[in-house]
Protein backbone atom coordinates (compact mmCIF):
# COMPACT_ATOMS: atom_id res chain seq x y z
CA UNK A 1 0.00 0.00 0.00
CA UNK A 2 0.90 3.69 -1.01
CA UNK A 3 0.19 6.73 -0.36
CA UNK A 4 1.03 10.21 -1.78
CA UNK A 5 3.30 11.63 0.63
CA UNK A 6 4.10 15.36 0.96
CA UNK A 7 7.78 15.70 3.08
CA UNK A 8 8.78 18.91 4.49
CA UNK A 9 12.34 19.29 5.13
CA UNK A 10 12.67 22.05 7.52
CA UNK A 11 16.62 22.25 7.39
CA UNK A 12 15.71 26.09 7.20
CA UNK A 13 12.40 26.34 9.15
CA UNK A 14 9.23 27.24 7.80
CA UNK A 15 6.19 30.28 6.86
CA UNK A 16 3.03 30.59 4.94
CA UNK A 17 4.94 32.29 1.88
CA UNK A 18 7.65 29.80 2.43
CA UNK A 19 4.80 26.45 2.12
CA UNK A 20 3.36 28.66 -0.89
CA UNK A 21 6.19 28.70 -2.71
CA UNK A 22 7.18 25.03 -2.98
CA UNK A 23 3.86 24.17 -4.00
CA UNK A 24 4.10 26.69 -6.87
CA UNK A 25 7.68 24.84 -7.56
CA UNK A 26 5.77 21.44 -7.41
CA UNK A 27 3.66 22.41 -9.99
CA UNK A 28 1.00 24.08 -8.60
CA UNK A 29 -0.44 26.82 -11.67
CA UNK A 30 0.16 30.17 -10.31
CA UNK A 31 -3.26 31.32 -11.97
CA UNK A 32 -5.15 28.41 -10.65
CA UNK A 33 -4.03 28.96 -7.05
CA UNK A 34 -5.17 32.95 -7.74
CA UNK A 35 -8.25 32.03 -8.81
CA UNK A 36 -9.23 29.72 -6.41
CA UNK A 37 -8.16 32.51 -3.65
CA UNK A 38 -10.49 34.92 -5.01
CA UNK A 39 -13.43 32.39 -3.87
CA UNK A 40 -12.73 34.08 -0.32
CA UNK A 41 -14.50 37.42 -1.61
CA UNK A 42 -12.09 39.57 0.25
CA UNK A 43 -10.15 42.93 -0.60
CA UNK A 44 -8.57 42.64 -3.92
CA UNK A 45 -5.01 41.12 -3.71
CA UNK A 46 -2.67 39.35 -6.12
CA UNK A 47 0.35 37.10 -5.60
CA UNK A 48 3.74 38.06 -6.63
CA UNK A 49 5.97 35.19 -7.58
CA UNK A 50 9.40 35.19 -8.33
CA UNK A 51 12.03 32.56 -9.00
CA UNK A 52 15.09 33.36 -7.02
CA UNK A 53 18.56 32.12 -5.95
CA UNK A 54 19.18 30.94 -2.47
CA UNK A 55 22.44 30.82 -1.82
CA UNK A 56 23.03 28.37 -4.91
CA UNK A 57 19.72 27.31 -4.84
CA UNK A 58 16.61 28.14 -7.25
CA UNK A 59 13.89 28.80 -5.22
CA UNK A 60 9.93 30.43 -5.34
CA UNK A 61 9.14 33.36 -3.59
CA UNK A 62 6.09 34.24 -3.25
CA UNK A 63 4.43 37.42 -1.83
CA UNK A 64 0.87 39.03 -1.17
CA UNK A 65 0.15 42.44 -2.31
CA UNK A 66 -3.67 43.84 -1.47
CA UNK A 67 -4.67 47.62 -0.63
CA UNK A 68 -6.25 46.57 2.43
CA UNK A 69 -4.93 48.23 6.34
CA UNK A 70 -2.71 45.68 8.13
CA UNK A 71 -5.09 45.05 10.63
CA UNK A 72 -6.10 42.42 13.80
CA UNK A 73 -8.73 40.18 12.90
CA UNK A 74 -10.75 37.58 15.33
CA UNK A 75 -10.85 33.94 14.83
CA UNK A 76 -14.75 33.84 14.31
CA UNK A 77 -14.10 36.50 11.59
CA UNK A 78 -11.81 34.60 9.78
CA UNK A 79 -14.12 30.86 10.37
CA UNK A 80 -16.45 33.04 8.70
CA UNK A 81 -14.71 34.79 5.55
CA UNK A 82 -13.53 30.64 4.99
CA UNK A 83 -17.10 28.95 5.65
CA UNK A 84 -18.88 31.58 3.29
CA UNK A 85 -16.28 30.98 0.15
CA UNK A 86 -17.14 28.83 -2.71
CA UNK A 87 -13.89 26.99 -2.01
CA UNK A 88 -13.96 22.81 -1.54
CA UNK A 89 -14.78 21.79 2.01
CA UNK A 90 -12.01 19.96 1.85
CA UNK A 91 -9.98 23.03 1.54
CA UNK A 92 -12.33 25.24 3.92
CA UNK A 93 -12.06 22.50 6.96
CA UNK A 94 -8.30 21.70 6.51
CA UNK A 95 -7.94 25.62 6.77
CA UNK A 96 -10.28 26.26 9.62
CA UNK A 97 -8.60 23.77 11.76
CA UNK A 98 -5.43 25.07 10.81
CA UNK A 99 -6.72 28.64 12.42
CA UNK A 100 -8.47 27.42 15.14
CA UNK A 101 -5.19 25.62 15.85
CA UNK A 102 -3.65 28.85 15.54
CA UNK A 103 -6.12 30.56 18.13
CA UNK A 104 -5.84 27.74 20.25
CA UNK A 105 -2.12 28.22 20.66
CA UNK A 106 -2.51 32.01 21.63
CA UNK A 107 -5.40 31.62 23.80
CA UNK A 108 -3.42 29.27 26.60
CA UNK A 109 -0.14 31.60 26.22
CA UNK A 110 -2.37 34.61 26.94
CA UNK A 111 -4.51 33.23 29.05
CA UNK A 112 -7.40 34.05 27.36
CA UNK A 113 -10.93 32.53 26.04
CA UNK A 114 -10.38 31.38 22.44
CA UNK A 115 -12.61 33.46 21.01
CA UNK A 116 -11.23 36.87 22.27
CA UNK A 117 -7.73 35.99 20.78
CA UNK A 118 -6.53 38.79 18.31
CA UNK A 119 -4.09 37.13 15.83
CA UNK A 120 -1.22 40.21 15.58
CA UNK A 121 1.39 39.01 13.38
CA UNK A 122 -0.73 36.05 11.35
CA UNK A 123 -4.17 38.03 11.82
CA UNK A 124 -3.63 39.94 8.19
CA UNK A 125 -4.75 39.05 5.28
CA UNK A 126 -1.01 37.58 3.86
CA UNK A 127 -1.67 34.74 6.55
CA UNK A 128 -5.17 34.09 5.35
CA UNK A 129 -3.79 34.00 2.15
CA UNK A 130 -0.62 31.20 3.02
CA UNK A 131 -3.03 29.47 5.16
CA UNK A 132 -5.90 29.12 2.64
CA UNK A 133 -3.55 28.51 -0.68
CA UNK A 134 -1.35 26.08 1.31
CA UNK A 135 -4.98 23.84 1.57
CA UNK A 136 -5.70 24.59 -2.46
CA UNK A 137 -2.29 23.77 -3.29
CA UNK A 138 -2.49 20.38 -0.98
CA UNK A 139 -5.99 19.24 -2.48
CA UNK A 140 -4.58 20.15 -6.30
CA UNK A 141 -1.51 17.72 -5.98
CA UNK A 142 -3.70 15.19 -4.04
CA UNK A 143 -1.53 14.72 -0.91
CA UNK A 144 -3.13 11.90 1.52
CA UNK A 145 -0.51 12.00 4.04
CA UNK A 146 2.46 14.70 5.62
CA UNK A 147 5.44 14.02 6.78
CA UNK A 148 7.81 16.31 8.79
CA UNK A 149 11.20 16.70 9.46
CA UNK A 150 12.64 18.32 12.68
CA UNK A 151 12.49 22.20 12.69
CA UNK A 152 15.37 24.36 12.17
CA UNK A 153 14.00 27.13 14.51
CA UNK A 154 16.58 29.43 14.50
CA UNK A 155 17.69 31.56 17.73
CA UNK A 156 17.84 34.88 18.89
CA UNK A 157 15.52 37.17 19.40
CA UNK A 158 12.30 38.62 17.41
CA UNK A 159 10.19 41.81 17.69
CA UNK A 160 6.24 40.95 18.14
CA UNK A 161 3.01 42.98 19.11
CA UNK A 162 3.66 42.39 22.86
CA UNK A 163 7.42 43.01 23.22
CA UNK A 164 10.71 41.23 22.52
CA UNK A 165 10.44 37.79 22.68
CA UNK A 166 13.02 34.91 22.65
CA UNK A 167 12.99 32.39 19.45
CA UNK A 168 10.55 30.73 19.22
CA UNK A 169 8.02 33.03 20.73
CA UNK A 170 5.61 31.33 22.89
CA UNK A 171 2.60 30.74 20.83
CA UNK A 172 5.18 29.22 18.05
CA UNK A 173 6.25 27.33 20.74
CA UNK A 174 3.13 26.28 21.89
CA UNK A 175 2.19 25.23 18.68
CA UNK A 176 5.30 22.48 18.27
CA UNK A 177 4.97 20.72 21.44
CA UNK A 178 5.44 17.20 20.80
CA UNK A 179 7.18 17.99 17.25
CA UNK A 180 11.06 17.68 17.27
CA UNK A 181 12.86 20.81 16.95
CA UNK A 182 16.77 22.20 16.96
CA UNK A 183 18.41 25.83 17.01
CA UNK A 184 21.89 26.41 15.54
CA UNK A 185 23.93 29.82 15.67
CA UNK A 186 22.04 31.19 12.63
CA UNK A 187 20.16 33.92 14.22
CA UNK A 188 16.73 34.94 13.26
CA UNK A 189 12.95 33.67 13.36
CA UNK A 190 12.80 30.52 10.78
CA UNK A 191 9.89 29.12 11.97
CA UNK A 192 6.92 31.71 11.83
CA UNK A 193 3.60 31.15 13.74
CA UNK A 194 1.65 30.54 10.30
CA UNK A 195 4.31 27.81 8.85
CA UNK A 196 3.98 25.89 12.29
CA UNK A 197 0.20 26.14 12.50
CA UNK A 198 0.08 24.27 8.91
CA UNK A 199 2.36 21.92 9.77
CA UNK A 200 1.50 21.13 13.38
CA UNK A 201 -2.06 20.76 11.69
CA UNK A 202 -1.72 18.86 8.66
CA UNK A 203 1.26 16.53 9.16
CA UNK A 204 1.12 12.72 10.56
CA UNK A 205 4.55 11.80 11.51
CA UNK A 206 7.86 14.13 12.29
CA UNK A 207 11.39 13.09 12.04
CA UNK A 208 12.87 10.37 10.42
CA UNK A 209 11.67 9.68 6.96
CA UNK A 210 10.84 5.66 6.40
CA UNK A 211 9.52 3.86 3.72
CA UNK A 212 9.66 6.83 1.08
CA UNK A 213 10.26 7.05 -2.48
CA UNK A 214 10.74 10.69 -3.33
CA UNK A 215 9.12 11.67 -7.28
CA UNK A 216 9.64 16.01 -7.48
CA UNK A 217 11.07 18.12 -5.04
CA UNK A 218 10.20 22.23 -5.27
CA UNK A 219 11.77 25.30 -3.26
CA UNK A 220 9.90 27.89 -1.49
CA UNK A 221 12.38 30.84 -0.68
CA UNK A 222 11.76 32.66 2.54
CA UNK A 223 12.18 36.63 2.62
CA UNK A 224 15.02 36.92 4.49
CA UNK A 225 18.71 36.16 2.99
CA UNK A 226 21.83 34.81 4.76
CA UNK A 227 25.01 34.37 3.48
CA UNK A 228 26.37 31.06 2.30
CA UNK A 229 22.87 29.35 3.92
CA UNK A 230 19.67 28.78 1.75
CA UNK A 231 16.77 30.19 3.37
CA UNK A 232 14.84 27.81 1.66
CA UNK A 233 11.66 25.33 2.32
CA UNK A 234 12.35 22.21 0.81
CA UNK A 235 9.28 20.11 -0.34
CA UNK A 236 9.04 16.90 -1.23
CA UNK A 237 6.39 14.74 -3.09
CA UNK A 238 6.29 10.99 -3.52
CA UNK A 239 4.80 7.62 -2.32
CA UNK A 240 5.58 6.47 1.22
CA UNK A 241 5.22 2.68 1.89
CA UNK A 242 2.56 0.88 3.95
CA UNK A 243 1.22 4.25 5.27
CA UNK A 244 -0.91 1.68 7.61
CA UNK A 245 1.46 -0.01 9.65
CA UNK A 246 1.74 0.36 13.02
CA UNK A 247 3.47 2.85 14.98
CA UNK A 248 5.51 2.53 17.77
CA UNK A 249 6.80 5.15 20.31
CA UNK A 250 8.58 4.64 23.74
CA UNK A 251 6.23 6.44 26.25
CA UNK A 252 6.44 7.03 30.75
CA UNK A 253 3.77 5.66 32.76
CA UNK A 254 3.92 7.31 35.68
CA UNK A 255 1.78 5.32 38.70
CA UNK A 256 0.70 6.49 42.29
CA UNK A 257 -1.79 5.26 45.21
CA UNK A 258 -3.56 7.22 47.17
CA UNK A 259 -6.46 6.95 49.89
CA UNK A 260 -6.95 9.91 51.14
CA UNK A 261 -7.64 12.18 48.20
CA UNK A 262 -11.40 13.18 47.69
CA UNK A 263 -13.35 13.02 44.30
CA UNK A 264 -12.64 17.02 43.67
CA UNK A 265 -9.44 16.78 43.77
CA UNK A 266 -8.96 13.45 41.61
CA UNK A 267 -10.83 15.48 39.02
CA UNK A 268 -9.01 18.12 39.25
CA UNK A 269 -6.17 16.67 38.72
CA UNK A 270 -7.27 15.11 35.67
CA UNK A 271 -7.95 17.88 34.41
CA UNK A 272 -4.32 19.54 34.76
CA UNK A 273 -2.50 16.38 33.57
CA UNK A 274 -4.41 16.66 30.25
CA UNK A 275 -4.03 20.09 29.50
CA UNK A 276 -0.46 19.51 30.94
CA UNK A 277 0.57 17.58 28.24
CA UNK A 278 -0.27 14.01 29.73
CA UNK A 279 -1.67 11.69 26.66
CA UNK A 280 -4.16 9.69 28.48
CA UNK A 281 -4.96 9.61 32.35
CA UNK A 282 -7.03 6.91 34.15
CA UNK A 283 -8.04 6.42 38.16
CA UNK A 284 -7.96 2.45 39.05
CA UNK A 285 -9.94 1.36 42.47
CA UNK A 286 -7.79 -0.42 44.52
CA UNK A 287 -7.27 -1.89 48.41
CA UNK A 288 -4.55 -0.82 50.58
CA UNK A 289 -2.91 -1.50 53.68
CA UNK A 290 -5.56 -1.71 56.43
CA UNK A 291 -7.71 -2.51 54.26
CA UNK A 292 -8.79 0.94 53.30
CA UNK A 293 -10.01 1.53 49.67
CA UNK A 294 -7.97 3.62 47.43
CA UNK A 295 -7.44 4.77 43.71
CA UNK A 296 -4.40 3.60 41.75
CA UNK A 297 -3.44 7.05 39.40
CA UNK A 298 -2.18 6.80 35.92
CA UNK A 299 -0.78 9.21 33.60
CA UNK A 300 0.68 8.16 30.39
CA UNK A 301 2.88 10.78 28.73
CA UNK A 302 6.04 11.36 26.07
CA UNK A 303 9.46 10.93 27.97
CA UNK A 304 9.73 14.58 27.84
CA UNK A 305 6.81 15.45 29.85
CA UNK A 306 7.82 13.12 32.64
CA UNK A 307 9.23 16.00 34.74
CA UNK A 308 6.28 18.30 34.64
CA UNK A 309 3.80 15.61 35.25
CA UNK A 310 5.41 14.00 38.42
CA UNK A 311 6.01 17.62 39.91
CA UNK A 312 1.90 18.12 39.50
CA UNK A 313 1.66 14.90 41.31
CA UNK A 314 4.00 16.22 44.45
CA UNK A 315 2.10 19.03 44.43
CA UNK A 316 -1.75 18.60 43.88
CA UNK A 317 -1.67 15.10 45.80
CA UNK A 318 -0.38 13.69 48.84
CA UNK A 319 1.90 11.52 47.36
CA UNK A 320 5.77 10.95 48.44
CA UNK A 321 6.45 8.30 45.57
CA UNK A 322 5.88 7.64 42.20
CA UNK A 323 6.22 4.51 39.92
CA UNK A 324 8.44 5.18 36.76
CA UNK A 325 8.39 2.94 34.12
CA UNK A 326 9.30 3.59 30.24
CA UNK A 327 6.45 1.27 27.97
CA UNK A 328 5.84 0.78 24.41
CA UNK A 329 2.56 2.05 22.79
CA UNK A 330 2.02 0.20 19.57
CA UNK A 331 -0.72 2.34 17.25
CA UNK A 332 -2.22 2.34 14.01
CA UNK A 333 -1.23 4.70 11.36
CA UNK A 334 -3.92 7.71 11.75
CA UNK A 335 -5.39 10.57 9.76
CA UNK A 336 -7.72 13.31 9.41
CA UNK A 337 -9.97 12.74 6.21
CA UNK A 338 -13.33 14.60 5.21
CA UNK A 339 -17.13 13.58 4.47
CA UNK A 340 -19.70 15.73 2.58
CA UNK A 341 -23.30 14.97 3.95
CA UNK A 342 -26.47 16.68 3.58
CA UNK A 343 -25.73 18.83 7.12
CA UNK A 344 -22.16 19.85 5.73
CA UNK A 345 -18.18 18.66 5.95
CA UNK A 346 -17.82 16.62 8.85
CA UNK A 347 -14.03 15.43 9.73
CA UNK A 348 -13.55 12.04 10.70
CA UNK A 349 -10.27 10.69 11.84
CA UNK A 350 -9.04 7.26 9.90
CA UNK A 351 -7.12 3.90 11.29
CA UNK A 352 -5.51 1.78 8.81
CA UNK A 353 -3.84 -1.65 9.70
CA UNK A 354 -1.94 -3.13 6.82
CA UNK A 355 -2.58 -0.28 4.41
CA UNK A 356 -7.16 -1.06 5.00
CA UNK A 357 -8.90 1.29 6.88
CA UNK A 358 -10.25 -0.55 9.92
CA UNK A 359 -11.83 1.98 12.24
CA UNK A 360 -13.25 5.46 11.31
CA UNK A 361 -14.33 7.78 14.04
CA UNK A 362 -16.38 10.67 12.83
CA UNK A 363 -15.77 13.83 15.10
CA UNK A 364 -18.65 13.89 17.36
CA UNK A 365 -18.70 18.42 18.43
CA UNK A 366 -18.97 18.53 14.61
CA UNK A 367 -21.70 16.33 14.42
CA UNK A 368 -23.68 17.94 17.61
CA UNK A 369 -22.72 21.19 15.69
CA UNK A 370 -24.17 20.02 12.53
CA UNK A 371 -27.63 19.02 14.35
CA UNK A 372 -28.14 22.13 16.02
CA UNK A 373 -27.46 24.55 13.32
CA UNK A 374 -29.79 22.62 11.65
CA UNK A 375 -32.10 22.03 14.36
CA UNK A 376 -32.57 18.12 13.80
CA UNK A 377 -32.22 15.63 16.40
CA UNK A 378 -29.12 14.42 16.01
CA UNK A 379 -29.74 11.02 15.75
CA UNK A 380 -30.21 12.21 12.09
CA UNK A 381 -27.18 13.65 11.68
CA UNK A 382 -25.92 10.20 13.16
CA UNK A 383 -27.67 8.21 10.55
CA UNK A 384 -26.24 10.49 7.86
CA UNK A 385 -22.82 10.08 8.91
CA UNK A 386 -22.75 6.53 9.75
CA UNK A 387 -24.19 5.79 5.98
CA UNK A 388 -21.78 8.20 4.37
CA UNK A 389 -19.18 6.58 5.49
CA UNK A 390 -20.60 2.64 5.60
CA UNK A 391 -20.27 3.53 1.92
CA UNK A 392 -17.28 5.38 1.61
CA UNK A 393 -15.24 2.90 3.69
CA UNK A 394 -16.65 -0.57 3.29
CA UNK A 395 -16.35 -2.97 5.75
CA UNK A 396 -14.93 -0.55 8.58
CA UNK A 397 -15.62 -0.18 11.52
CA UNK A 398 -17.61 3.02 12.30
CA UNK A 399 -16.88 4.42 16.40
CA UNK A 400 -19.08 5.58 18.61
CA UNK A 401 -22.72 5.41 16.36
CA UNK A 402 -23.70 2.06 18.03
CA UNK A 403 -25.32 3.44 21.19
CA UNK A 404 -27.45 5.87 19.09
CA UNK A 405 -28.72 3.37 16.53
CA UNK A 406 -26.00 3.26 13.66
CA UNK A 407 -23.68 0.63 12.55
CA UNK A 408 -20.51 -0.65 13.98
Amino acid sequence: MFMKTLYFDCFSGASGNMILGGLIALGVNPSGLESELAKLGISDFRLSFERVDRSGIKAVHVETVYEEAKRHRHLAEILEIISDSGLEAGVRERAARIFERLAEAEAKVHGIDVNRVHFHEVGAMDAIIDVVGACVGFEVLEIERFVCSRIHVGSGFVDIDHGRYPVPPPAVSELLEGIPIYSTELEGELITPTGAAIIATVCQEFGELRDFIPESSGYGAGTREYAGFPNVLRMVVGQQADAGRTETEDLCLLETNLDDSTGEILGYLMEESLAAGALDCWYTPIQMKKNRPAILISILCRLSEKEKLSELLYTETSTIGIRVQTVRRECLAREISVIETEYGPIEVKIARHKGRVVNIKPEFDQIRKKAREAGVELKKVVFEVTAVCAKRYEGARIVGTKSIGGSG
